[in-house]
């Protein structure tokens, strides 16, 4: 019985027996999904080879629950006290309305805004408060919160560890940090934090300043803080940055505050190969508006096949792809389960030479336009043009 055996694992199932009942519940299993968790359907062969009735009419989603009063109050009791607090936002809260809502929170209480390591879609730029990501590692996580007093969450869970590792704790919030669950991952985190603003005689509207772009270095070789200062600098209004640049994605969150306002894309978490992919589906969703793939080249070659995609549908994606010549994570995790120092066979696992990719002329064969940029001077030329031409482009920036 595969529904007996899916249903543990999934938040909405439902179990078609004839070709009548599957565009409602096709319909019904969108729904499920748009809601969050995970909608399985189950369909028959001969079902699946049936002739259908007719076109499915998708449902329109229920609206998210209002605001629990409750939570509100406590949220707010808990903002009144005295002692350092923060605002731990997912969900709608990254958004600009839920943004815009934690800036006036932050004008009233001086709360730190924080997010998950790796947050599925977060507004940014010129005009809305800064948001900092949780650190990678769990000790670096832990004491970033063990700063806090009080936490809110608004469309989050309480973090857990990336991976567990012996001797260090998974659940990264301190037990004598008191917490409030204002919003849960499926209610409107927005609308939550209105309502917990209003609640504070937070203003109407905070400006929150726009922290400084930092200077990127006018010449000499390419590194992480380089590129991503060049590319805070140079990415335009709107734009859909697709991070999986791992070398240079921490300097670049933080050298993208202040940028241009945009739309930033993280992992879902372990998904190695999911930025060009991501990339790509984010340019044909929103076809107006210039999306930046922020490419390691490790996790790259798992999916390099979507530069195909770009350039039969012609899409505006300038891909970036940081070229370290290793799985410099993969080195990072050695090393702290205590392989100081990989053998030779280890080393090769981890390694992207013999041969060395040549991601110029692997574009080009999947018919992309391609650049190699070795130095700042050409970085900043190349980029600018890259962003300035319609259609998808690659610049393999060599660290």
């Amino acid at each position: 019985d595969i529904a007996s055996l899916a249903r543990p694992v999934s938040s909405w199932l439902a179990r078609c027996d004839s070709a009548e009942t599957l565009a409602e519940a096709a319909a019904e299993a969108i729904a499920a999904a748009r809601r969050g968790g995970v909608a399985t359907l189950i369909v028959p062969h001969d079902v699946q080879l049936a002739p259908a009735t007719g076109l499915a009419r998708s449902p329109r989603p229920a609206p998210p629950p209002a605001p629990s009063a409750p939570a509100v109050e406590a949220a707010a009791a808990l903002l009144r006290r005295p002692g350092p607090a923060a605002l731990y936002l997912g969900g709608a809260g990254l958004g600009v309305r839920g943004l815009r809502a934690a800036a006036r929170i932050v004008a009233v209480r001086g709360c730190r805004l924080l997010c998950d390591t790796f947050p599925a879609r977060v507004e940014r730029g010129r005009g809305l408060p800064t948001v900092e990501r949780l650190p990678y590692f769990p000790e670096d996580a832990i004491a970033t919160l063990a700063l806090q007093q009080q936490i809110v969450f608004a469309g989050a869970r309480p973090p857990v560890s990336f991976f567990g590792y012996p001797g260090v704790a998974s659940r990264l919030v301190p037990k004598d940090c008191e917490c409030v669950a204002l919003a849960g991952v499926e209610d409107d985190a927005a609308d939550a934090l209105e309502a917990l603003a209003d609640a504070l005689g937070a203003p109407a509207r905070a400006h929150p300043a726009a922290p400084p772009l930092p200077a990127p270095p006018s010449g000499g070789a390419l590194g992480p803080d380089a590129v991503a200062a060049t590319l805070a600098r140079l990415q335009p209004e709107d734009a859909i940055v697709m991070d999986e640049g791992l070398t240079a994605s921490v300097p670049y969150f933080a050298a993208a505050a202040g940028a241009a306002p945009h739309s930033y894309l993280g992992l879902t978490g372990g998904a190695i190969g999911q930025g060009l992919p991501c990339a790509s589906g984010a340019a044909l969703a929103c076809p107006d508006r210039r999306v930046i793939a922020l490419q390691a080249d490790g996790s790259g070659m798992y999916t390099l096949q979507a530069l195909w995609t770009q350039a039969r549908e012609g899409l505006d994606v300038t891909n970036l792809i940081l070229a370290n010549r290793g799985y410099r994570i993969l080195n990072l995790e050695l090393a702290r389960a205590g392989v100081a120092e990989p053998g030779p066979q280890v080393a090769a696992l981890t390694e992207l030479e013999r041969p060395a990719l040549d991601w110029v002329r692997l574009a080009r064969g999947f018919g992309v336009p391609g650049v190699r940029v070795e130095t700042m001077e050409a970085l900043a030329v190349e980029l600018e043009r890259a962003l300035a031409e319609p259609g998808p482009s690659l610049l393999e920036l060599v660290l």
